[in-house]
């Protein structure tokens, strides 16, 4: 394709969102980034992050051309080299490897929510490793939709978009209106809000969400199970359920009613510090003000208590009839083909090879969505060599370091490695430790396809190349090069072609689709009336027999987090306030963001928010240094003294380091939230989460 100056429509791809964007070209270069029109996932609007685009892909610290390590790992000195002698070498070592010890001794690891996810999962099934991974596999996503798909046959998304607009939203551990995760977009929840609809936000911070709801449940973090199954409790008994749907489309309905009897409202307040009468309030308006939608989060996946949180969550939809009803939480509609990803190219030997696979078979089992590594055992494996030793990290937009838990033990695990090849858009903490470091494309920089909202699409869109920028390049096409040269299967299909066979059931090419847009799918309502729920019964499975059939138990159930006030009270007499990280911030996407100056000037430092009694407890007024700990490490962050969070919990930033200090003293270490969190069992039983909010911690004046 020809690169013309003048104004594109596109696809903004700098969170995993999807907000249309027109892009100004003039002289190759991207000059501006402004808001699309017609897209009602976005509706003329977009955040900061979208708009800085143009800072981005100029900024002086881009990477654009590959580089070898020539000083120290760590040291942060590079030589450039060319594409052809990078490639040639980094796939000269990894086919010995794979010679020598096996392709499992070779792992793949990728960001969240990244246009060449599903190539990176290609790759590795052609090159024969079972040892990929991406954080929300276990911690982020995964889990809702393995239990969407198990309670109720697909994942679900909130109807915002339709004739019908919402009465109830019920916002579980997520405050959209900053984070607009993969296409359920920030615009459509503020304005079924600003229209009347009536808010929910269980949260332990009042978030920006929860200061537009009408009601604020502050939860202990790490509890929200218990809260749940007081809620199911409380709408079984006083009748709030909807009992046509419950008799007619439901399973297991007498199971659940006896299973939830112990979980009372004054056993639930105790447990999660949410007092019962909000409780009730809060499971009566959701159930009997309809249509109501659920709008869950990742915090409920971030513990050990994993599976069970999320089913008693998903169970609240089937008791309600909130589903796939106008205003309620709806199926999508077929408008992509899976991506070819080459699965039956993995050897069937290699899958008893996946590390976690045998132990949390819903991340790594036969069952699972998108089969893939523990990530906690897989950097085991790197520094311990148990079970076998992995020797090769290849990453794609990854920055482990910032984003992993424990990140001393992540520090460990990358110096092990007898090969790190980073591919970003920038030089990162992890990416200065690696033996190449290949410059990635920017959205404005590929081509691509998207369906919006993710796993549930309403519409689909595609976006083309636009813009070069010194060598970068597609990762898919970086990943096909090395396929070629380790002479792996589907190397030489075009990506254009992956493209169009996944559009055949929107009916359109990806050219035609580059050309007007997207494919918007018409709102279709309660087809479970004619062909049931995609479940073995049919129906909603209140009671799951595959969950039983795997050993997991077939309804959901609390346990107290591992460490918590309740569990290790010797823990709490030294760290006495109870952490949760991974409050989301519009101007940085996790670890991203933080080179382009107006963005890091909107946010200049990282912050710890305690309550005012909290803060007066530990000695910190606003604006202080503060160091936090926790049985792992300290960190230092700025305190930030406010009411919109519930006392006694400590919520800090994560993803944080500091590129203005330049490679080889990026403070890595310094305030990130990770150096405070546990990668340590106990996991989840199927999914393998770990306990990444709950945690205890201390926070005194620095």
């Amino acid at each position: 394709m020809t690169i013309c100056d003048g104004e594109h429509a596109s696809v903004c791809r700098g969170c995993h969102g999807g907000c249309a964007a027109r892009v100004t070209v003039a002289d190759g270069r991207v000059m501006r980034v402004r808001p699309g029109l017609g897209s009602p996932f976005n509706l003329g609007q977009m955040c900061v992050k979208g708009l800085s685009i143009p800072a981005m892909l100029s900024h002086p610290d881009r990477l654009t051309v590959p580089l070898k390590r020539v000083g120290e790992r760590g040291s942060g000195r590079f030589a450039p080299v060319s594409w052809d002698e990078a490639l040639g070498d980094i796939a000269a070592r990894l086919d010995g490897f794979r010679r020598e010890t096996g392709p499992e001794s070779v792992a793949l690891g990728q960001g969240t929510g990244r246009p060449h996810y599903f190539h990176v999962i290609r790759f590795a099934n052609t090159f024969g490793t079972p040892n990929w991974y991406e954080p929300g596999l276990a911690n982020c996503f995964i889990p809702r939709i393995t239990v969407s798909n198990l309670t109720y046959g697909g994942f679900v998304a909130g109807d915002y978009y339709g004739d019908t607009p919402p009465r109830t939203i019920l916002f579980w551990g997520h405050n959209p209106l900053v984070s607009g995760p993969d296409g359920e977009l920030s615009f459509p929840v503020k304005r079924a809000l600003a229209a009347g609809a009536f808010g929910i936000a269980v949260d332990p911070r009042r978030s920006e969400t929860a200061k537009r709801c009408g009601l604020w449940l502050p939860i202990r973090p790490g509890t929200d199970a218990g809260l749940a199954l007081a809620m199911i409790r409380a709408i079984i008994e006083e009748g709030w359920y909807d009992r046509d749907f419950v008799e007619q489309q439901t399973t297991g309905f007498e199971e659940l009613r006896a299973a939830v009897d112990p979980y009372t409202p004054a056993w639930a307040e105790a447990v999660t510090g949410v007092p019962a009468a909000a409780m009730l309030e809060a499971a009566r308006r959701y159930a009997l003000d309809r249509p109501s939608i659920l709008d869950w989060g990742v915090s409920l996946e971030q513990n050990p208590n994993s599976l069970q949180t999320v089913r008693a969550v998903a169970i609240l939809r089937g008791l309600t009839g909130n589903l796939d009803v106008p205003g309620g939480d709806v199926f999508g509609h077929d408008l992509l083909g899976a991506y070819p990803v080459l699965r039956q190219e993995l050897p069937a030997e290699a899958l008893i090879r996946r590390i976690g696979a045998q132990q949390f078979k819903l991340l790594g089992g036969f069952r699972a969505f998108m089969p893939s590594a523990h990530i906690p055992g897989l950097f085991a494996a790197m520094r311990t060599g148990d079970p076998y030793r992995v020797r090769a990290l290849l990453l794609f937009g990854n920055n482990p370091l910032a984003t992993v838990a424990d990140s001393r033990a992540v520090l460990e695990s990358l110096n092990a490695l007898d090969l790190l090849v980073v591919t970003d858009h920038f030089l990162t903490p992890t990416a200065a430790l690696a033996d190449y470091v290949l410059p990635g494309a920017m959205w404005p920089e590929i081509d691509g396809v998207i369906e919006l909202p993710l796993v549930a699409p309403r519409g689909v869109c595609a976006h083309r190349k636009l813009v070069q920028t010194g060598q970068c390049r597609q990762i898919e096409h970086i990943l096909n090069d090395l396929a070629a040269r380790l002479g792996l299967a589907g190397a030489d299909e075009p990506l254009e072609s992956i493209f169009d066979a996944r559009l055949r059931p929107a009916g359109v090419t990806f050219a035609e689709l580059a050309e007007q847009g997207m494919v918007l799918a018409a709102p279709a309502y309660r087809r479970y009336l004619e062909k049931g729920f995609r479940t073995p019964s049919r129906k909603v499975e209140l009671f799951s027999k595959p969950l039983a059939r795997l050993g997991y138990d077939p309804l959901p159930s609390y346990r107290e987090p591992p460490e918590s006030p309740v569990a290790t009270p010797e823990v709490a007499r030294a760290f006495p306030l109870i952490l949760t990280t991974g409050a989301r911030r519009r101007e940085f996407f996790h670890s991203e963001g933080r080179q382009i100056a107006f963005l890091r000037a909107r946010r200049p430092e990282p912050l710890v928010e305690l309550g005012p009694a909290t803060a007066a407890q530990c000695g910190v007024a606003d604006g202080d240094w503060a160091r936090v700990s926790s049985p792992r490490g300290s960190i230092r962050m700025r305190v930030r003294v406010t009411p919109d969070i519930m006392e006694g919990v400590a919520s800090i930033d994560h993803g944080w380091w500091f590129p203005e200090r330049g490679a080889g003293d990026f403070g890595a270490l310094e305030s990130n939230a990770n150096v405070l969190t546990n990668a340590g069992p106990p996991y989840d039983p199927a999914f393998g989460s770990y306990q990444l909010r709950g945690l205890l911690c201390a926070v005194e004046k620095e």
